[in-house]
């Protein structure tokens, strides 16, 4: 196995790479930096090592499944080569593309979501997206004066990360503590959030906590947005797979002897929106209800991919 490939999944499991979309380019990378290396001549060999390389990046993470589609759209259409030169451009090519497509997503999400925020509009956002930032940014790059409430994020704390990346913007940004939501909740407009999957009836899994905002808006009559490029959609769902969240280790909470032995800690990763609390989801094909992802998954990928494992 490759040290990048092993490289790169630690660096996923142990939260040096965050983010969904940060993860996918980083997965699809290493697999291309993995085809540019490879010196066998064997293409059975060749097609196996690459399954094993794609399945160690795979359970670094196993609730995104950005890294799931980012991975598959890299090794698409390798098994119809006729040799192992062939392949491994393929994979090249393919993960330049879909890196340059998910930028660009970012991009294309920023400038349709920013018409949905107003001059002095104040909104909230959770943990650290780059597409939700993305339309914070763009909206106050058009002149409009945005002051955000931005949720710290425990137990990593990238909460932090976003409210560095909106100061160094110039946006009016102010950090506040997870279980303040609800309080802060009556001054805010409108709340944008990320995503790490969107299943096929269009929950929302996200970071944990995502749904206390979404709660808390339903009740404040806020709008609640999700910002998602289409290839954090999970194929998987549309045929009963359940989506997997993500248990990570006491240490991140507590230090050792801060508790009694023997009391239990509960750190999932992540949690479920259901759809009556999305009022739309904001993705690179535009705006759309969370009714409408299964249909676009379909015409996008087609059965033959929705099938793949």
């Amino acid at each position: 196995m490759s040290n990048d490939i092993e490289g790169t999944a630690a660096a996923i499991r142990d939260m040096s790479i965050r983010g969904a979309g940060k993860i996918a380019r980083a997965g699809s990378m290493a697999l291309a930096d993995f085809a540019r290396r490879y010196s066998g001549t064997d293409m059975e060999r060749f097609l196996s090592d690459l399954d094993s390389a794609k399945r160690t990046l795979l359970e670094s993470r196993p609730t995104a499944v950005s890294l799931w589609n980012g991975l598959h759209a890299t090794v698409r259409g390798v098994e119809e080569c006729r040799d192992t030169g062939e392949a491994a451009s393929l994979v090249i090519a393919n993960a330049e593309r879909f890196s340059a497509q998910s930028l660009e997503a970012v991009e294309t999400i920023g400038r349709i979501g920013a018409k949905r925020i107003r001059d002095g509009d104040t909104v909230m956002t959770h943990c650290n997206s780059s597409a939700a930032l993305s339309v914070i940014k763009t909206a106050h790059s058009q002149g409009k004066d945005v002051k955000v409430f931005a949720t710290e994020s425990r137990p990593w704390r990238q909460g932090l990360l976003t409210v560095r990346d909106l100061h160094q913007a110039g946006v009016d940004t102010t950090l506040i503590i997870d279980s303040a939501v609800r309080t802060v909740m009556k001054r805010v407009d409108a709340v944008f959030v990320g995503a790490d999957t969107i299943t096929s009836h269009g929950a929302l899994i996200n970071k944990i906590g995502t749904s206390q905002l979404a709660l808390a808006a339903k009740e404040a009559r806020v709008q609640f947005y999700v910002c998602s490029e289409t290839y954090k959609f999970s194929p998987m769902t549309i045929f009963g797979d359940m989506v997997t969240i993500e248990e990570r280790g006491s240490g991140e909470m507590v230090r050792e002897g801060e508790i009694p032995e023997g009391v239990k800690v509960f750190n999932p990763v992540f949690d479920s929106t259901p759809t009556e609390y999305i009022d739309a989801i904001i993705t690179e094909l535009g705006m759309m209800s969370p009714g409408s992802v299964y249909g676009t998954m379909v015409r996008m990928l087609g059965e033959r991919a929705l099938r793949a494992e």
